[in-house]
């Protein structure tokens, strides 16, 4: 399956300057996969070393970090020559070896010439920790997600067909039947599947929803797991509690996370930096409130209020207990549930596309889904879960704060609206990643 990586990947093997890279993301959304590609398909060998469970691999670094020696005894283990220029080095899952992480500033400066590419599936959780070196300045980061939309389509047999037509198409006007039927079908496929590339491998071979569920539902017990296996023994039971915590907070009217609601008789003291460990570990997504929408808007965020999303909605929407059947049907009993849900596919487009939004309230009743900023410009953006459009939150937030443009995402057709402060695009929600 075709991942958009790929392009930040080559982007760094021809960067001028390089460092080593390091590659974050929660567990199974595909990183090994995607850097082994990467590396079979653009260099003359890959050395592939894995740390997890492997002590005699971790010794290699136990004595000092003389490069020369290290990149010998890992020739020595993986029977295999390292060249700079030819070869991809990639350690994979590092956090299990803390002085490999700390070598990548002496692989920067010893040894610039080699590709080196290091991630893990808790490898933002680890990097956290204060006994940890890591090497600040030494090393690019990329943070990676589980499959966006468009790479889901991409995966489909007639999907790449599809996207390079809407390529090219015209984004000012509305488009036809040909997009419009396809999108529509395979956005409810991928709020079934989600973004995890064991499910939709599975449903793309096989076709089979319960098939998907039983993956997803392992990936969750994984996460769980590890929970157990990498968090200190006190947050352990506070990992659950917020995990399990979540679908039911966003099923809110008011879906702003509450520690309250999380466990009965605990604060945020208690929780916060359990919450913080999941943010790390790839799992959720933090969404802060501003009030006032001036540039930056990471100087008027409130810390304090925030809305917590899942980084995949295949997850979401196992892990509510919503069936397949429900969304393909767009039953009764997924409508109080189907803004929410929405809203989280929505924020995790938004964080793929690299932003970083807030939401916004007024001092009022006003409440907008998302603000970002690019280049100093502010955009807006109003979801709806179905055809209606009716956004008065947006509408007050443009009349105080004029953006220039903004938009409106739902199940209705293309358009473009315009008054005395923004022009406005209205886009259907399988188009989010055309929004800027």
């Amino acid at each position: 399956m075709k991942r958009k990586i790929t392009d930040n990947l080559i982007a760094w093997k021809n960067e001028k300057g390089r460092k080593p890279l390091v590659v974050t993301g929660a567990r199974q959304c595909g990183k090994t996969y995607a850097i082994k590609e990467f590396g079979r398909e653009h260099f003359e060998n890959l050395a592939y070393f894995n740390f997890e469970g492997n002590a005699a691999l971790q010794s290699i670094f136990d004595y000092d970090f003389n490069i020369e020696r290290i990149v010998t005894e890992l020739e020595r283990y993986s029977k295999q020559k390292i060249s700079d220029g030819r070869t991809l080095v990639f350690f994979d899952e590092v956090q299990a070896c803390p002085k490999a992480i700390t070598s990548l500033k002496y692989f920067c400066e010893d040894r610039p010439g080699l590709h080196l590419i290091a991630a893990g599936s808790l490898l933002g959780v680890v990097i956290r920790q204060a006994e940890i070196s890591f090497p600040v300045g030494k090393v690019e980061r990329l943070q990676m997600y589980p499959m966006s939309f468009e790479e889901f389509v991409m995966a489909a047999p007639d999907g790449e067909s599809l996207l390079a037509g809407l390529a090219n198409y015209d984004l000012s006007r509305a488009l036809p039947e040909l997009y419009t039927i396809p999108l529509q079908n395979y956005l409810k496929l991928y709020y079934i599947v989600g973004g995890m590339p064991a499910a939709v491998d599975s449903f793309v071979q096989e076709n089979d929803f319960d098939k998907v569920d039983r993956i997803l539902d392992n990936i969750l017990l994984d996460y769980s797991n590890d929970f157990s296996k990498h968090a200190t023994a006190s947050d352990i039971p506070k990992l659950s509690w917020i995990w399990d915590s979540v679908p039911k907070q966003l099923a809110k009217d008011n879906n702003k996370f509450m520690f309250s609601h999380v466990k009965e008789g605990k604060r945020a003291a208690d929780l916060e930096d359990a919450l913080q460990w999941l943010f790390s570990a790839g799992l959720l997504h933090k969404l802060e409130c501003v009030t006032n929408a001036e540039l930056p808007l990471s100087n008027n965020a409130n810390a304090t209020i925030f809305k917590v999303y899942m980084s995949d909605v295949g997850l979401l929407r196992v892990k509510s207990g919503i069936d397949a059947k429900t969304i393909l049907e767009d039953t009764a009993l997924y409508a109080g549930f189907k803004g929410p849900f929405t809203e989280n596919f929505v924020m995790n487009e938004l964080v793929k596309k690299g932003l970083h939004p807030y939401f916004w309230k007024s001092q009022n009743t006003a409440e907008l889904d998302f603000i970002f900023e690019v280049k100093n410009e502010l955009f807006p953006v109003e979801v709806k879960a179905d055809l209606h459009t009716k956004a008065k939150s947006y509408n007050v937030f443009c009349k105080k704060y004029s953006p220039k443009k903004g938009f409106v995402l739902s199940q209705k057709n293309i358009a473009i609206t315009t008054n005395e402060h923004t022009e406005t695009r209205h886009l259907p929600l399988y188009l989010c990643s055309k929004i800027i």
